[in-house]
């Protein structure tokens, strides 16, 4: 029976319907399913937070081969199905949960000591993005399989970033691994998927990006530091991108408060190599948290 027929059977089995409003997309090629579990370089001391289990087709093979899988499913009927699909496997524990509302440390997750693997709904990439990687603790690596078109964002180089980009880049390094036609899920969505990997995710914001010899920054008694450079870096950002056509200065114009705001702007994109008439797509990560920087001391 391939994976198709055994999803439908399950389905019947259980009086289940694919709920479209929950992304409910089953994965059904097990070409797939081998170059998840392929990407994901898990060993045995592994725990796994998988998100989207769906009938436990990935869980049973993560389950094999890693010491814990944390199984996250929403769908109440679906979280009842897969306890008794797994029950056998010891190191699989089902958690019925909104994975927007999951408290990581709750089940023992501490930073930078777990991966996930997750068959994202379309409808919740970016929130999730932003629980698990803007928020602690963070996994060390991400494996997900989502929509192609929000990959191939995520993934944009300098001349093309937007907000989402930076928002991943700026934690860790994203790469598409393969592309995954519609025709490999029942029901089929609408558009083609990607399996996006997330590695070399830093615990600690600035980590990412090294301060090199910044004497400025090192010795300026003012500048706050943890969260309050993290929430001064995405509002430069998220003011950076507000109107993508507009040259960026124009776009920061404001920022600085005092009368002079808009020449120290102006005198801190030169000090970083930037020209005037650059736009908010043309930065690098490298650039945005460097400009961050120096608009906060100037600041």
């Amino acid at each position: 029976m391939d994976l198709q027929e055994f999803t439908k059977s399950l389905c019947q089995k259980y009086h289940l319907k694919p709920q479209r409003k929950r992304g409910q997309n089953f994965l059904i090629d097990e070409k797939v399913l081998k170059k998840i579990i392929e990407t994901a370089s898990i060993r045995k001391d592994d725990i796994v937070l998988e998100v989207g289990p769906g009938f436990g087709t990935l869980t049973r093979e993560l389950a094999k081969r890693v010491k814990k899988v944390l199984a996250v499913e929403i769908d109440l009927r679906l979280a009842k199905a897969l306890k008794e699909i797994l029950r056998d496997y010891k190191n699989v524990e089902i958690v019925r949960e909104d994975v927007l509302n999951l408290q990581p440390t709750t089940y023992n997750l501490q930073p930078l000591t777990y991966k996930i693997v997750a068959n994202l709904p379309y409808n919740i990439t970016s929130r999730f993005l932003r629980k698990f990687l803007a928020s602690a603790p963070r996994p060390k690596e991400m494996i997900l399989l989502l929509q192609k078109e929000v990959a191939e964002r995520i993934v944009a180089p300098r001349g093309q970033k937007n907000l989402l980009s930076i928002s991943v880049q700026v934690y860790g390094k994203p790469q598409i691994i393969a592309k995954v036609p519609k025709t490999c899920f029942w029901p089929s969505p609408e558009v083609d998927s990607a399996i996006l990997k997330i590695s070399r995710i830093k615990n600690k914001f600035w980590s990412r990006i090294s301060t090199n010899n910044n004497h400025e920054l090192r010795t300026n008694k003012s500048v706050s530091q943890g969260r309050a450079d993290e929430e001064w870096f995405w509002k430069v950002v998220k003011r950076g991108f507000q109107a993508r056509r507009k040259q960026l200065k124009n776009n920061l114009k404001g920022l600085l408060r005092d009368e002079k705001g808009y020449e120290k702007i102006l005198r801190v994109l030169e000090s970083i190599g930037l020209g005037p008439k650059v736009r908010a797509q043309d930065l690098s990560v490298e650039d945005w948290v460097k400009l961050a920087r120096k608009l906060l001391v100037a600041n």
